[in-house]
């Protein structure tokens, strides 16, 4: 394949790609830059980086904002079966995978004339076990829950890129979530929000409806400095060339940077009791026992402490939970609530529904595009003088 590039894993400098809700792909720049990444390019869904094995660790550890973070073997133009196989043949597999590993590869395409993505997975598998059985006799198996490699096939308008899936589980699978109520936030998308805000640890952050928990944790792990990826394992953790000291060190660098949360800092309130119970697991579990307050309130008892702070409400859309007339009074609510208690605050209020958030009443400073999962959302936000 002379007009495929080629980059196989041992090389120095690695091609990647963090995968990131569509809205929050700045968020994902501004992180691995803190990380010490610099050549960062953010597109839409993602951030294309390059960095060496440790930044690879780092970005998989720290990244709060990324779904996962793949590492590209090679791109190719992809326009039959045939070409499809050539192209993934021509990677050295028999280096990544051995004949007692197991595989699995996740497709997505767009805009190409080969539209099957089973038919493109299995294609793409077929040319990775003969690459190894032909290089070892033997070929490995595929096990799609928990393989050892995951491979990720991308064809847009006829190209294709070969990664491989160093994250493994999707990174808003952090670990501390133990059951997930009816309609939760994912992990990754209240890190976005809490982080869109602005707030730095240094202000109270209240949430009125908190659920199970979502954004006062992320909140937390943020001011506590704890990565999100410290209670889980990671996909390149299974890889032949898996470099457990340096994990190891860069772990341990990780714990020595975390601080605990001020009491009161942080602060949840919702009215169903089996939700808060959740949310008091899911702090403990993300080690940060005794350094959230939750409170068992209705949202009309909702009074935010001190003169300033930011409000966050992730309230239901009316597509999932409950229907968009019983919803109205509710947004009439939080405008309500807003306005007369949370004066010098700044309110924060994520949607599905515009024309619920008609019902608030306030004039929004601030409407940023987000999504959630397929859902357009909107993050308002409120300047509560």
């Amino acid at each position: 394949m002379s007009n495929a590039k080629h980059n196989v894993i041992p090389d120095a400098t690695l091609n990647c790609f963090a995968a990131v809700p569509r809205g929050a792909e700045e968020l994902a720049a501004a992180e691995l830059v803190a990380l010490g990444i610099s050549d960062i390019k953010p597109g839409k869904g993602g951030v294309a980086f390059r960095t060496d094995r440790a930044g690879l660790y780092r970005a998989n550890l720290w990244l709060r904002t990324a779904s996962r973070v793949l590492v590209q073997l090679a791109l190719f133009p992809c326009s039959s079966p045939t070409e499809l196989y050539a192209g993934v043949y021509a990677i050295a597999w028999q280096e990544l995978i051995t004949p007692d590993m197991t595989l699995a590869v996740d497709c997505s395409l767009r805009d190409s004339t080969l539209t099957h993505s089973g038919f493109v997975a299995l294609k793409t598998k077929d040319a990775i076990v003969d690459r190894i059985r032909e290089a070892c006799g033997q070929r490995p198996n595929v096990d799609t829950t928990v393989p050892d490699v995951r491979v990720n096939v991308h064809l847009h308008k006829n190209a294709c890129t070969i990664s491989l899936d160093s994250s493994g589980d999707s990174l808003d699978r952090r670990g501390y979530r133990l059951e997930r109520n009816e309609a939760p936030l994912r992990e990754t998308l209240a890190a976005a929000v809490v982080a869109l805000t602005g707030w730095d640890g240094s202000i109270p952050l209240a949430d009125p409806m908190c659920g199970s928990g979502t954004i006062p944790v992320e909140a937390a792990l943020m001011a506590a400095h704890i990565p999100p990826g410290l209670h889980r394992r990671f996909g390149f953790e299974r890889w032949l060339d898996f470099d457990s000291e340096l994990w190891g060190r860069i772990c341990a660098e990780a714990v020595e940077g975390i601080r605990r949360v001020p009491l009161g800092l942080i602060t949840g309130y919702d009215l169903d009791g089996k939700a808060l119970l959740l949310a008091r697991r899911n702090t403990v579990k993300a080690g940060l026992e005794g350094q959230i307050h939750f409170f068992h309130a209705a949202l009309q008892e909702f009074h935010p402490e001190g003169d300033k702070g930011v409000v966050i409400i992730n309230p239901p859309y009316g597509k999932r939970l409950g229907e968009e007339d019983d919803l109205r009074e509710l947004y009439c609510q939080i405008g309500d609530i807003m306005k007369k208690r949370c004066r010098g605050w700044t309110g924060y209020v994520l949607t599905g529904n515009l024309e619920l958030a008609k019902y608030i009443g306030l004039k929004a400073s601030r409407r940023i595009v987000l999504f959630n999962g397929a859902i357009e959302c909107r993050l308002l936000k409120y300047e509560l003088y």
